[in-house]
């Protein structure tokens, strides 16, 4: 690809409905095949214990796979997100689709992605505005979590199976990191 060819979210209006996922990160863009099994059972824990925990809390919604519209040259779909009842007013937009940063982002890790998302969503996240980043890996079970310090998202914790999931931005949620992979097989 020419350095001068800069992909746009127009562009990704063009592509084709194949069951692949398409992506722009800093005018890059990124194509992935559908998940896992495994990836995917992941991805509907993550959420249904936002929603569930958000049920109570009534302070936010959690969205799988939204899509998520920085600028014209970052336009992606997180895993998972969960954003603010106050953020989400501004957030969405005539196309449907989320314009401002969610306060936590979710990637769950597939062998086609891992790469991206450790190293480029990780950079757009904190360039974004993102206040907590989780990384869940259900080969390894275990989930790393990024929190904002000043201007970067940071490695605060690696957490494993015998671990709990808490976080600062989501009061009262709690979770088990052993729930979260229950279903893996060995």
């Amino acid at each position: 690809m020419s350095s001068s060819l800069r992909w746009t979210s127009a562009d990704l209006e063009s592509m084709p409905d194949d069951g692949k996922r398409y992506e722009i990160i800093d005018g890059e863009l990124a194509v992935s095949k559908q998940p896992h099994y495994e990836h995917q059972v992941t991805c509907t824990l993550i959420a249904t214990l936002l929603v569930n925990w958000d049920k109570k809390a009534k302070t936010g919604q959690a969205l799988i796979a939204p899509g998520l519209i920085f600028a014209e040259d970052d336009d992606v779909a997180p895993d998972v997100i969960w954003i603010s009842n106050g953020r989400l007013k501004n957030a969405i937009r005539d196309d449907g689709k989320l314009h401002l940063a969610p306060e936590l982002v979710v990637e769950v890790l597939s062998p086609s992605t891992e790469r991206r998302d450790r190293e480029a969503k990780l950079k757009l996240y904190s360039r974004r505005g993102v206040q907590e980043y989780w990384i869940a890996d259900w080969r390894t079970r275990q989930v790393e979590v990024y929190r904002r310090d000043q201007q970067a998202l940071q490695l605060v914790a690696t957490l494993f199976e015998t671990d709990v999931l808490q976080s600062p931005l989501l009061e009262g949620f709690s979770c088990k990191i052993v729930e979260l992979f229950e279903h893996v097989s060995d």
